[in-house]
């Protein structure tokens, strides 16, 4: 499988978390954004942080810092097209992302993706419910970078639902078990990183 450059998508406003940067917040002793990057230096290269406000607070861990390049937020997309746009700077034909708050995400995420991608090149990740139900995990994904004005034109014009989009190109999926738990849990409120925590200790 190809090399791919990764992006960690950290552009959410944390709004359930009381505001700042998820990324930052410790869990076990170590900060979210450090444990996401050590799981995807292992599979990506090089790699990116998509974060909006002032670029310095992240300047320690010594990545790019993307921000949208749309007004108002429109979402985790926006940080998508930033990362492709940045992908297209390097020459690199697509992106795999991450999201900032999701520590357990799977180490052959990459390798997956690349393998499960549909005809456009699109694929996103997936894992079952408390039902058994496949449910797409839209913020870890596979992106190709032809797809980038694709995708700037449907920001432009309103659209903020990945699955909408990824539907609409006939994305692959690439389904991970969650035993023994969810591998995309994310942390969203002080009481999921409490939820982390137990589960390290049970790793």
């Amino acid at each position: 499988m190809v090399r791919l450059p990764g992006v960690i998508l950290a552009g959410g406003r944390a709004t359930r978390m009381g505001g700042g940067d998820k990324g930052l917040r410790v869990v076990a002793g170590q900060r979210l954004l450090d444990r996401v990057i050590a799981r995807l230096s292992t599979q990506c290269a090089p790699l990116a942080i998509n974060a909006n406000g002032d670029a310095a607070r992240l300047a320690e861990f010594g990545l790019p810092v993307l921000p949208d390049s749309l007004p108002d937020h429109p979402g985790p997309l926006a940080g998508v097209l930033a990362g492709l746009d940045w992908a297209a700077s390097l020459g690199a034909p697509a992106i795999i992302t991450a999201a900032a708050d999701t520590p357990f995400f799977p180490l052959d995420l990459a390798t997956r993706l690349q393998a499960h991608a549909g005809p456009s090149g699109l694929c996103l990740a997936a894992s079952p419910d408390e039902t058994g139900r496949m449910q797409r995990q839209p913020t870890f994904g596979l992106w190709p970078v032809a797809l980038r004005d694709d995708l700037r034109t449907a920001l432009q014009g309103g659209l903020r639902k990945i699955v909408i989009w990824t539907q609409s190109h006939d994305a692959g999926l690439a389904a991970f078990a969650s035993t023994p738990f969810d591998p995309f849990f994310n942390i969203n409120t002080p009481e999921d990183i409490e939820a982390a925590e137990t589960l390290l200790r049970q790793a």
